[in-house]
């Protein structure tokens, strides 16, 4: 069984790897604003070739009409309520280019949760849950298909794999492997960098694959030191309206400064992010 799977394995990566190590990029004015390199899930942050970056960033979550059952707390009732919900997560992530079109992601997490449990709600649960410990960890492999050119976008692709996490804290679990696969494009203008995307998405505990995110971005360099993001994100029916502005320091570092606020009565109400990103670059392209 194991050489049956190792075959077409082999054979697909003989077919892949030489389109994956092709030559460089075309260089061109729709790069004003990003730069070089390869799309990653960090808003505005592209990872050229050999480059490493490393990004500590601390996320904030307040939501006053937090959707919940508390059955799927452990508690038993199965009837949707509204709570309301606070939680603050410090994160690390790290993203490495291979080359100009492929680059792996990991991030990982440790999060404190609260809910205060809504007034009409009558079952045992009690009236502040609370939890801490590891947030989710997840790994990204984020591929170019094609390069922008003067006369068409780039189109990038992505899978992203979440393993379990916290099984026995509900309120901040992952309860089983979850995966997702999506594809987008990017096109650079002179006033600015346009970019959509959209994912499916597969959750091992419910068993169905469905539509996963999906969002609108814009990305402006400004100055030397300045660049602006502005995107609509959604998941489901729950859908943010973000902006973040970045300063940069250097060609080494520069610090993110982004608020979400939430569009749809699902959506997370307020949700600040502030983070620094570390660019390690390393030999060849």
């Amino acid at each position: 069984m194991t050489r049956r799977i190792l075959q077409p394995a082999a054979i697909v990566a003989a077919l892949v790897w030489p389109v994956l190590a092709a030559a460089a990029p075309p260089e061109g004015p729709w790069l004003a604003d990003r730069g070089p390199g390869v799309w990653t899930s960090i808003f505005g942050t592209y990872v050229r070739s050999h480059e490493l970056l490393v990004s500590p960033f601390v996320e904030g979550y307040w939501d006053d009409n937090f959707e919940y059952k508390p059955e799927e707390l452990g508690y038993g009732l199965d009837q949707d309520f509204t709570g309301r919900y606070r939680a603050v997560e410090g994160l690390m992530f790290f993203s490495y280019g291979f080359n100009d079109r492929l680059a792996i992601e990991l991030e990982a997490a440790a999060i404190h949760a609260s809910l205060e449990k809504a007034a009409n709600d009558p079952s045992a649960m009690p009236a502040k849950l609370e939890e801490s410990g590891p947030g989710d960890w997840q790994v990204e492999l984020d591929w170019r298909v094609a390069f922008e050119t003067a006369t068409r976008p780039e189109v990038f692709t992505f899978f992203e794999l979440t393993p379990p996490s916290n099984i026995n804290q509900p309120l901040i679990g992952t309860p089983g492997w979850e995966y997702r696969v999506g594809v987008g494009l990017i096109r650079g203008y002179r006033w600015g960098t346009v970019s959509a995307r959209v994912s499916g998405a597969y959750a091992q505990d419910e068993g169905v694959f469905e539509l996963g995110d999906y969002a609108v971005e814009y990305l402006k360099r400004v100055s030397q030191r300045w660049r602006v993001y502005g995107g609509v994100e959604g998941e489901q029916d729950e859908v943010e309206l973000i902006g973040e502005a970045q300063w940069i320091a250097s060609e080494r570092w520069y610090l993110r400064l982004n608020l979400a606020y939430g569009l749809t009565a699902k959506a997370t109400d307020w949700g600040p992010d502030v983070g620094v990103v570390f660019r390690f670059p390393g030999g060849g392209r």
